[in-house]
């Protein structure tokens, strides 16, 4: 257990921002199933629109730390690769 001030104020940092991040991953979640949920249903026009707004979402999450670059760069290539297939 924490012993030091120190150590005990990281925890509690650490808490806060564990509570932020999942929030935010969260909403990069919520924001790529629009985007399937369009894609599966075969809507073009929805899809578009949807992964437009995933993008800058996605993009948030590499500057703010959540996510990998690699990961962003993985997900919205499936997500742009699925998109053109519909066509």
């Amino acid at each position: 257990m924490a012993n030091t001030p120190q150590a005990k104020k990281r925890i509690r940092r650490n808490d806060r921002r564990a509570e932020i991040n999942g929030a935010r991953v969260g909403r990069i979640r919520t924001f790529i199933k629009k985007v399937e949920a369009a894609l599966t249903a075969g809507d073009k026009a929805a899809a578009t629109e949807a992964l437009a707004a995933a993008q800058p979402e996605i993009a948030r999450g590499v500057a703010k730390g959540v996510l990998h670059k690699n990961t962003a760069a993985r997900k919205f290539s499936r997500l742009n690769k699925r998109l053109q297939t519909l066509a």
